[in-house]
């Protein structure tokens, strides 16, 4: 089964980073930094949601309606024009569901270990929402999930195998104000480890070794 580190190292992913870059004017190593740091959070919010029933029927409906992976069809029309602003409303909507109130904490923490600003991570981040909720649309499907269960399983394995500078940069965003915030919990399933902060020093080598 596809990873998340198997999708950006592909052809596809590839496509996808330099379409990102082009669309938000950075360059694509550090565009490359911000995907690879911020899907697995991302993927990570999402398993948490699926722990609840609620939360895991929206995430199927979601998949098997508009995220159904044909974004993943035409990645080179989605960049062509630039992106269409449907598709950056549908991120944003993405990232407000999953991420709540904790996005400006993410793209602000991406934004120090990338050197990007917030603004600009915040586009990178739009844009891969629908990518990424795509590229979970195939997979769904093509391993015949229909369950929270199964979906958890799904996601858990999509996320093996994270960097270490992943893993420094999620311990980084818990806060350990005990709020049970979504990011603590993600950080206890991507690194399997007990809550702890991290300092958001160390600049990344980045997924490509750019």
């Amino acid at each position: 089964m596809a990873g998340l580190l198997d999708l950006l190292n592909s052809p596809m992913g590839q496509q996808m980073i330099s379409g990102v870059a082009g669309q938000t004017g950075q360059s694509e190593s550090k565009t490359a930094d911000v995907l690879s740091m911020a899907m697995p959070l991302i993927m990570g919010a999402m398993k948490k949601n699926v722990s609840s029933p609620e939360g895991a029927a929206g995430l199927m409906g979601a998949l098997s309606g508009k995220h159904d992976g044909s974004i993943l069809d035409n990645l080179g029309g989605l960049f062509g024009g630039g992106v269409d602003e449907s598709v950056m409303n549908d991120g944003a909507g993405i990232l407000g569901h999953v991420l709540g109130a904790k996005q400006p904490a993410v793209e602000n923490a991406l934004s120090q270990k990338s050197g990007l600003d917030a603004g600009s991570v915040g586009q990178i981040l739009k844009i891969a929402a629908p990518i990424l909720m795509g590229f979970l649309g195939k997979q769904t499907r093509q391993n015949n999930i229909n369950d929270g269960n199964a979906m958890n399983a799904l996601l858990g394995s999509m996320l093996g195998g994270q960097p270490k500078q992943n893993q420094s940069l999620i311990e980084s965003l818990i806060d350990a104000d005990g709020d049970g915030s979504v990011l603590d919990d993600v950080a206890g399933m991507v690194l399997g480890s007990n809550k702890k902060k991290g300092g958001l020093g160390g600049l990344l080598g980045g997924l490509f070794g750019k």
